[in-house]
């Protein structure tokens, strides 16, 4: 009965919503970030110079995409679901993974002795993108284009333009990054389900599998405009398991596997398709984020990628090896899949990636 008294609920809380709301019109740029109920990807109609489809309607000089919905009422809002002061970090031990794939180097700390017996500093020697980080804009272009979000191109901030503050990721941090948590826990559950498969293969999530999981979760991952759960600015955070899978191999298994030659390597993650495109678009997530080296399924076996449509085309971040084995167990324990959460990305004016320096609070 409580179960059904707490849906009733929902629901007309979120009917209530769409009677009050503010529904943004998708020619009226730039859009008011605090609207209840934003356009589907049917509706939006990019403006004359733009890859068909982008999402640049934040202003001309806007570096923070999707990141805007994430607003004082919308944090404060996500802060009411700390109950527990429980918490958990999001990023990896800096020195995991020992060895990054795609060819990247290996982070390295080093001890720096001010006067010896004494006091110290460290010196970090790393690639941002290396261990847990979030992908920002000038990650990848729009590949036919070459574009990247908001009309950028890469002479905006390579050459003597690398400190330009273009789509630099320390305009994440000026703006704030913090909001509503949500985890769909695949891993757990497929397990629940009997379904067997290894993250270091080309193992596909499809749209249909993140649905079934949002229902054992008791989630309706449809957004709220749709009747659903998702609400606009959400963070969204897809467990594969391939931390747990990390963890559960040797050194010298991981190692090989990071050290696969680019034709080989491949990695779990999300399916490129339509409906996972026309998804993740019309969630509105502030950003999303997974547990592997490739938030999609790697390689991609379509002639595009999904990144270019979350970075390039509507300015949505990408975490990637994100660590959501501790936010697993808290969800598990307490039955719910919302947490509030926060991250500090990196304030390096001309940065392209950051470390998350995230954590979710229940």
């Amino acid at each position: 009965m409580s179960d059904l008294l707490s849906t009733a609920a929902k629901r007309l809380s979120q009917t209530t919503a769409m009677l009050t709301g503010k529904t943004q019109d998708p020619k009226s740029i730039p859009w008011n970030p605090d609207s209840t109920f934003f356009p589907p990807r049917s509706a939006i109609i990019s403006q004359p110079g733009e890859p068909d489809g982008a999402c640049w309607v934040w202003g001309k000089d806007d570096s923070c995409g999707r990141l805007n919905l994430l607003t004082p009422q919308r944090v404060l809002a996500a802060s009411k679901l700390i109950q527990t002061g429980e918490s958990a970090p999001l990023d990896l031990p800096s020195n995991i993974p020992a060895q990054p794939s795609f060819g990247r180097p290996t982070f390295k700390h080093e001890l720096s002795p001010i006067a010896e017996g004494r006091a110290y500093d460290d010196v970090y020697i790393m690639n941002t993108q290396s261990g847990t980080q979030w992908d920002g804009f000038r990650h990848v272009a729009h590949q036919p284009t070459t574009t990247f979000y908001n009309n950028t191109k890469h002479t905006d901030f390579s050459g003597p333009n690398f400190h330009s503050d273009k789509c630099s990721v320390h305009k994440w941090r000026e703006h704030g990054m913090t909001g509503r948590g949500i985890l769909l826990d695949y891993r757990r559950y497929a397990t629940s389900k009997g379904i067997r498969y290894d993250t270091a293969t080309p193992f596909a999530i499809s749209y249909d599998e993140l649905v079934a999981c949002g229902k054992w979760q008791n989630l309706d991952i449809r957004p709220a405009s749709a009747g659903g759960d998702i609400q606009p600015g959400d963070l969204l955070f897809i467990r594969s398991g391939w931390v747990q899978d990390y963890y559960g191999r040797s050194d010298a298994e991981n190692a090989r596997l990071a050290l696969r030659e680019h034709a080989d390597l491949t990695w779990a993650g999300v399916k490129q398709e339509p409906a996972m495109i026309d998804w993740l678009h019309d969630c509105y997530f502030a950003a999303v984020g997974g547990d592997a080296p490739s938030f999609e399924k790697w390689p991609t076996s379509e002639s595009y990628m999904l990144h270019e449509y979350l970075l390039a085309m509507w300015g949505v971040p990408i975490g990637e090896m994100v660590d959501l084995e501790r936010v697993s167990e808290l969800c598990a324990k307490h039955n719910r899949y919302a947490f509030f959460v926060t991250s500090a990305p990196f304030r390096t004016v001309g940065g392209v990636a950051s470390w998350l320096n995230a954590t979710a609070i229940f």
